[in-house]
């Protein structure tokens, strides 16, 4: 196996590659979408500051997904293909393996009691790392006797309900359950509460500050599939009604995962620079997409390499908005800070 290494940037590479990723996003020539209207006119520079590479990751393979801040500050995110977890230090600009054989891990999010929540892909189960011993404990694993899909994102309600994403790159692999939406009661108890055919391909999700919306990603590759934004009203049993779509990106690029600050506006990591094995054009722009409650594209900054996958706020004033980009580690200042419990209690 090669040795994972990692680039930590000195302070003038660090603004030379901040001034070339902005110079990029103003000049526009990574892509050139069909269709750009979308994209014009926005105030970007009322919501996002100049996108920084913090650091890149070198390894056998390398596809970055899943961040999420600790109590301490701390960033935690994933290299899927390799099986690790990664962790970034802000203070000291050092990055470190938190975890081998994490079992595929995409997905990750901090309880409220610090505990570190994951999506394990590979080992198809969702797991939670005690904050205090280390210890991993399965949350779920199967449904209706049936293996779960893999699982992709998941988020937290104020009432301590887990929902995560699962999905298959199938339409009905034989022994193993659909791709659907799931929510796992404190005392445990797992249920579906959105399924194959009624959607496609769920990926990120997040919901409201306010806890009265749950917000859904659809990112179907193929032809005449789901890629868009859903909204629905997250009940006070945690079940969900009364779904539309929120924002369309077909036939470009859907998002892949998205957080959301204090005002309900989301941040959604989209798009492409350069066409892919799938029917997915170019025309979402490939970065970040801050999205109004009412499915309003406000602002939006390029990102330097595909494939941008997720987001999430962090930092002392969660400001800081942390994105996991190809091989990349990117980070964005803010004008609103994240939803305020994205920080773990301390």
């Amino acid at each position: 196996m090669a040795e994972l290494t990692f680039d930590q940037p000195s302070r003038r590479r660090f603004l030379q590659q901040s001034a070339a990723a902005t110079a990029l996003v103003t000049a526009g020539i990574h892509s050139q979408p069909a269709h750009g209207a979308e994209y014009t006119g926005l105030q970007s520079d009322d919501y996002l500051g100049p996108v920084q590479v913090l650091a890149k990751v070198r390894d056998e393979k390398v596809f970055t997904e899943g961040p999420a801040v600790d109590r301490t500050g701390h960033l935690f995110f994933t290299n899927v293909p390799m099986s690790k977890i990664l962790k970034w230090d802000p203070r000291t600009e050092k990055l470190a393996v938190f975890r081998d054989n994490s079992h595929e891990t995409n997905g990750l999010y901090f309880a409220p009691d610090g505990s570190l929540l994951a999506c394990e892909g590979g080992a198809a189960r969702v797991t939670k790392t005690d904050a205090k011993t280390g210890k991993i404990k399965v949350l779920a694993e199967g449904y209706h006797g049936k293996r779960l899909a893999k699982p992709n994102d998941l988020c937290m309600d104020d009432q301590g309900r887990i929902y995560f994403t699962s999905r298959s790159a199938t339409e009905d692999p034989p022994g193993e359950n659909v791709k659907a939406v799931y929510r796992i009661d404190p005392a445990g108890k797992l249920d579906q509460i959105l399924a194959w055919p009624k959607v496609h391909m769920p990926n990120g999700i997040v919901t409201s500050p306010d806890n009265k919306k749950l917000y859904l990603i659809e990112a179907h590759p193929d032809a005449n599939r789901h890629r868009d934004i859903r909204v629905y009203d997250l009940n006070a049993d945690g079940t969900v009604s009364h779904g539309k779509v929120l924002i369309n990106f077909y036939p470009g690029r859907s998002g892949d995962g998205m957080c959301i600050d204090a005002q309900g506006n989301l941040y959604v990591g989209a798009g492409l620079h350069k066409t892919r094995e799938t029917s997915e054009k170019l025309d979402t722009k490939p970065g970040i997409h801050v999205i109004s409650p009412e499915g309003k594209l406000l602002a939006y900054r390029e990102t330097p390499e595909d494939t941008i996958t997720n987001c999430t706020f962090g930092g002392a004033d969660l400001k800081t908005l942390y994105i996991a980009c190809g091989t990349l580690l990117l980070s964005i200042r803010t004008t609103i800070p994240g939803k305020a419990s994205y920080r773990p209690d301390a």
